[in-house]
């Protein structure tokens, strides 16, 4: 009975997991999460993207995530502790929701850049090869990821990624606060845009195109050029 019990566990764990994209450290001691600090000022990325929006975004949007996700890991642990997997598969959606909400927006704060910061400024090394190789140039890669992220339906993310499996690179979008995870474990965000509302409507309004065609401005192509070159080199 006590190794059937273990056996029903760990296969809950190993579901969990992989639709969920939660370590397993955060599974085996409960761990909180805390609000990252942005690495620039929220008038920084102007005007581009409004202080406004930017304050909002991270300290109501971004936090609420946080909060609500350590609020899940929090009951899945008491859950896990008990046995009780009824609570465990109840948790699935709010854990997958505001945990990929807080990976997310971790990554897109990181992929935007001042102007002054290098913002804006095109790729260069390995991945401007890559993306010569797979989409044929930096414009038509900004002309599909701008055009599947217009076409996102309701609210989402679409992302730059590499295949470290096929060794290539990837456009995917995903649904609400899903992470990249979650189309595939080999897939590797290098940009994320956010195209919910709240990013950009109090500036673009219903207009998110022009959101799309103007945050190429800000983009951080230093930081998506290393994280390719990691990964690679850790392959």
């Amino acid at each position: 009975m006590a190794l059937r019990s273990l056996v029903a566990r760990m296969t809950l764990i190993s579901t969990f997991m992989a639709t969920t994209g939660l370590g397993l450290g955060q599974l085996r001691g409960f761990q909180t999460f805390s609000l990252p600090d942005l690495p620039y000022d929220y008038a920084a990325l102007e005007p581009v993207i409004s202080a406004e929006i930017m304050r909002l975004h991270h300290q109501k949007h971004h936090q609420t995530y946080i909060t609500n996700y350590n609020k899940a890991l929090e009951q899945l642990h008491d859950a896990m502790e008990k046995g009780d997997s009824a609570t465990v598969v109840k948790l699935h959606s709010a854990i997958k929701f505001n945990g990929g909400g807080h990976i997310n927006h971790s990554i897109f704060w990181k992929n935007l850049a001042p102007t002054r910061e290098g913002g804006g400024e095109p790729p260069h090394g390995s991945l401007a090869r890559a993306i010569d190789t797979d989409f044929g140039s930096l414009e038509k890669l900004t002309q599909t990821m701008n055009a599947k992220g217009a076409a996102v339906q309701g609210s989402g993310w679409v992302w730059l990624a590499v295949d470290k499996k096929f060794k290539k690179l990837v456009v995917e979008t995903t649904a609400n606060q899903d992470p990249l995870v979650t189309k595939g474990p080999t897939l590797v965000p290098l940009l994320g845009i956010d195209v919910w509302e709240h990013a950009y409507y109090l500036q673009y309004k219903n207009a998110r195109s022009d959101y799309l065609t103007n945050i190429w401005k800000v983009m951080n192509w230093n930081y998506a050029s290393e994280v390719y070159a990691k990964e690679f080199s850790s392959a």
